[in-house]
């Protein structure tokens, strides 16, 4: 067998290039997303490129949405059943409808985030904001993304487990979903702390809530990176 094939072959082993599985885009898409997420917030941390801060944020959310869209649009499409009850040729949903379905509520309530993100990261590049217009452009939107994605996460954990609680260590869909949980406790957490009140906010909290938005995307990027991994498994 040549090298390069070799070297291939060992790639798609690992996960590391399964450009025609659809879990592997989606893995790399929130990657990067997550990746851009973490280095905005440790520049931010360390007080660097300050006016570039908003705008990796905002570039960040944008393969957040790509990605939970692809995720929605594979849960739409599992098991596609028209109404009649009959799969005809190559039926697809763009977006679906499945409220009873754990697995597409999760992906919906997530995709309707990352668009809440994309509006709360592009509005905190507007310049000149009082306090009150930062909560009704910025932080609202900030809140309830974060939201919906601890819920999001919270859902996709019960649809691994199978249970309210789970605890399964060798299962790595299991620690995808648990980490992603976590990353959404963080972002959860960033958001209350990085409410805008009329005085001005204490350094500690600001620190806070930077803290907290690394931490959920560093556990963002380790979920989308062990995802990786998985798709090579499904697709053996």
């Amino acid at each position: 067998m040549p090298l390069g094939t070799k070297l291939l072959a060992r790639l798609i082993s690992h996960g590391v290039w399964l450009p025609r599985d659809l879990n592997w885009w989606i893995g790399v898409v929130f990657a990067i997303g997550a990746a851009l997420f973490s280095i905005a917030s440790i520049l931010s941390l360390l007080d660097i490129a300050v006016d570039a801060v908003n705008v990796i944020y905002f570039l960040g959310s944008i393969p957040f949405t790509f990605a939970a869209y692809l995720q929605l649009y594979q849960a739409a499409n599992a098991d596609p059943l028209p109404s009649n009850g009959k799969v005809v040729g190559n039926y697809r949903s763009y977006l679906g409808w499945k409220p009873r379905d754990i697995g597409w509520l999760s992906c919906a309530f997530q995709f309707v985030g990352t668009v809440l993100f994309n509006i709360n990261t592009f509005d905190a590049m507007l310049p000149l904001l009082s306090w009150f217009e930062q909560d009704l452009l910025v932080w609202i939107p900030n809140i309830v993304g974060s939201i919906l994605f601890l819920v999001s996460g919270y859902l996709a954990f019960i649809e691994v487990g199978h249970a309210y609680w789970a605890w399964k260590p060798r299962d790595l869909s299991w620690w995808i979903t648990f980490t992603n949980f976590l990353g959404c406790v963080g972002f959860m957490i960033s958001a209350v702390l990085a409410i805008g009140l009329p005085v001005p906010a204490s350094p500690l909290r600001i620190t806070l809530s930077v803290a907290f938005t690394l931490q959920g995307a560093i556990c963002f990027c380790l979920g989308a990176l062990l995802m990786l991994p998985e798709a090579s498994h499904v697709s053996d």
